[in-house]
């Protein structure tokens, strides 16, 4: 990074579940009493992709790529612990945990509340989520606990390509476990359109401002222009998605409840294992933090992008998706205390240190 700025949750971001709320009432309202606005926008479609919905998740996930610096990854071997933490939580572990909590709460503890055909969409959007770690908002969470910049930014950048060979094959494989047919070509267009495309924009668009203008202009004038798009755009996606979902909710209105259980406790789940195992390791707290925040949010833009577009706007599965945003922000502000206040658990990291890491990414 250029220079240090202090990065705080922003307003949208921090009430990102009220927004989240109003949107499904806004379009369960529209879906119920203005069903041609839905059925619209349902017309523009191109191999079961929702053309509308693609464009406002390119809004949402373009800004996101652009702030990843991936020259970042030559110092992968610098200190790789911490790195060793976050790729297996994320895609050892944490997928085939949200897989197990989803198939026990939605299968067993919940069978007498879900039918089974809506139990088995909620379970393939609760996989879809498991299998897609946080990028961007870990800056924020990151921020937030006093991580080191620096390392965030390599395990940020690592994780992004680790999404482009691991998401595929772990998503069929757990859906297909479950039953649950999933075409190849359209999971395969899936990522491409909604991982490879805005990852490839924004890693041109980085190299093109920063190399024209430099990397101080880029970071604090350029960024700071796109900071609501994500979530304007979100919103917008969501009032969307909702006005497809008004029978699915106003005919199960507990099941929104139903499937945020076991979104929270795979959310506490994964975030502690990857935040005590930093302990016996001797990772500072400012390296242990973020592992355990980018293991327990999700890239639930790209999830949300990936449900539609393999199971429909109206299918029970984009709803459970949609949960995973309506509950991420809360617990992650609960997490951040947690990590904040267990700070003495690790030790401190000099700031010569911190300092000399941050000189690594300048270069």
């Amino acid at each position: 990074m250029s220079k240090e700025k202090t990065i705080g949750i922003g307003f949208f971001s921090k009430y990102l579940t009220l927004w989240v709320a109003i949107c499904m009432i806004v379009g369960v309202l529209i879906g119920k009493f203005l069903p041609m606005i839905p059925e619209f926008f349902n017309r523009f479609e191109y191999a079961n992709i929702s053309i509308p919905t693609a464009i406002l998740i390119w809004v949402m996930i373009y800004p996101m790529m652009m702030k990843v610096d991936f020259q970042s990854i030559k110092n992968v071997r610098k200190n790789p612990k911490g790195l060793y933490v976050t790729w297996i939580t994320n895609w050892l572990i944490k997928p085939f945990t949200m897989y197990g909590l989803a198939v026990l709460f939605f299968y067993v503890i919940f069978k007498g509340l879900i039918p089974a055909d809506l139990a088995k969409q909620y379970l393939a959007g609760a996989v879809l989520l498991g299998a897609a770690p946080c990028t961007a908002m870990v800056f924020v969470w990151s921020q937030l606990t006093k991580g080191n910049p620096a390392y965030t930014v390599v395990q940020v950048a690592t994780n992004d390509l680790i999404i482009l060979v691991a998401f595929i094959p772990i998503v069929k494989f757990l859906l297909g476990v479950s039953d649950v047919s999933v075409p190849w070509d359209t999971l395969i267009m899936s990522v491409v359109l909604f991982v490879v495309v805005p990852l490839t924009g924004g890693i041109v668009t980085r190299m093109l401002i920063s190399k024209r203008k430099g990397l101080d202009y880029f970071e604090n004038k350029f960024l700071p222009k796109f900071d609501n798009a994500t979530t304007i755009g979100l919103l917008l996606m969501l009032v969307l998605l909702f006005s497809f979902q008004g029978e699915v909710i106003l005919g199960n209105p507990l099941h929104i409840l139903l499937i945020a259980i076991p979104l929270t406790i795979q959310t506490f789940l994964i975030f502690f294992i990857a935040y005590l195992v930093s302990k016996p390791l001797k990772l500072p707290h400012t390296i242990a933090a973020p592992a355990g925040m980018i293991g327990a949010s999700n890239f639930f833009e790209l999830a949300v992008a990936v449900a539609i577009a393999l199971f429909g706007m109206d299918s029970p599965a984009a709803l459970a998706t949609t949960v995973g945003v309506l509950t991420e922000v809360p617990i992650m502000l609960i997490l951040v205390k947690i990590a904040n206040n267990t700070k003495h658990w690790y030790p401190e990291e000099s700031i010569k240190k911190v300092n000399l890491r941050v000189a690594e990414i300048k270069k």
